[in-house]
């Protein structure tokens, strides 16, 4: 702006020597690089972790902005992600699969006051729906409402109670039944059904269900499905079934591994699964 003035000039009218000058622009530079070196991170991580949350992208890279002697907190890293696009906004929830109007007999809610140290005491079951092209098929989990580990899923081509219970069989077969292991549930008629019931009830594994339709009833189990959905790219329209269950695969391991939870001390499912006592909660 100024071709004529000299770097001294310039300095000794704004008061700074021209040390400070160089300083300042080598800050600006370390600055820009650590910036870039965060963004190349973020976007290798968003490869695997599609919609994953800021917070936990944090967690994620600390030792290795540790090991880069780079200082980053949590609003100057929101800040850097918002100047990018790289926030990640909500999607709205979908419809409903679950149809409680039938003759079976529901079951009352056993897990109101229940206080979890372990895992192997509570699991929680939950039906999504997932699009292909050819038609929706639809995802049953079953979470350890300790760990948030998913322990039994199936995808399965309709509503009937054989995919629920395949994900229920899996769930028996990994990891065992712990005595007074209850198994919480919506009233959907997969889960009120007589094969259902008698697989529950000839393991030995107690039944609960809501009561009245809120869905924080059964909030572990509708928060994996949007975690799975809203991070892992579930909500995508897949070419047809044999798609949607590799899709499922990859996401099922990488929430289970790799990705970190609030609810559990930022730990990993698979690694607060082998923990016990009370698990610290980090909400916002």
């Amino acid at each position: 702006m100024y071709p004529l003035v000299s770097k001294s000039v310039l300095c000794e009218l704004f008061g700074f020597s021209r040390q400070a000058w160089y300083d300042s622009k080598k800050r600006h530079s370390v600055k820009q690089m650590q910036e870039v070196f965060i963004l190349k991170q973020v976007k290798i991580l968003r490869r695997e972790h599609p919609r994953m949350g800021a917070e936990k992208l944090l967690l994620l890279l600390a030792s290795t902005l540790q090991e880069h002697n780079i200082k980053y907190g949590r609003d100057k890293f929101f800040n850097l992600l918002g100047e990018h696009g790289l926030l990640v906004r909500r999607r709205k929830r979908g419809p409903k699969t679950t149809n409680s109007n039938h003759f079976y007999r529901k079951y009352p809610n056993l897990i109101r006051d229940i206080e979890l140290v372990s895992s192997g005491r509570l699991w929680v079951s939950d039906i999504t729906y997932l699009r292909t092209e050819k038609g929706f098929v639809y995802l049953s989990l079953v979470t350890d409402a300790y760990s948030k580990k998913i322990v039994g899923w199936s995808l399965w081509p309709d509503l009937t109670s054989e995919g629920a219970l395949n994900a229920l069989r899996m769930a028996v077969a990994g990891e065992g039944v712990k005595p007074n292991l209850i198994h919480h549930s919506d009233r959907g008629i997969q889960y009120c059904c007589n094969d259902y019931v008698n697989y529950l009830q000839g393991a030995k594994i107690g039944i609960s269900m809501t009561e009245n339709g809120d869905p924080y009833e059964n909030a572990v189990a509708e928060r994996v499905n949007g975690i799975l959905k809203g991070e892992y790219s579930l909500q995508d329209t897949f070419a047809d079934y044999h798609a949607a269950l590799e899709a499922v695969k990859i996401a099922v391991y990488k929430y289970n591994h790799k990705r970190p939870h609030r609810s559990v001390d930022m730990m990993f499912p698979t690694d607060a699964h082998k923990q016990t006592g009370t698990l610290k909660k980090h909400w916002k």
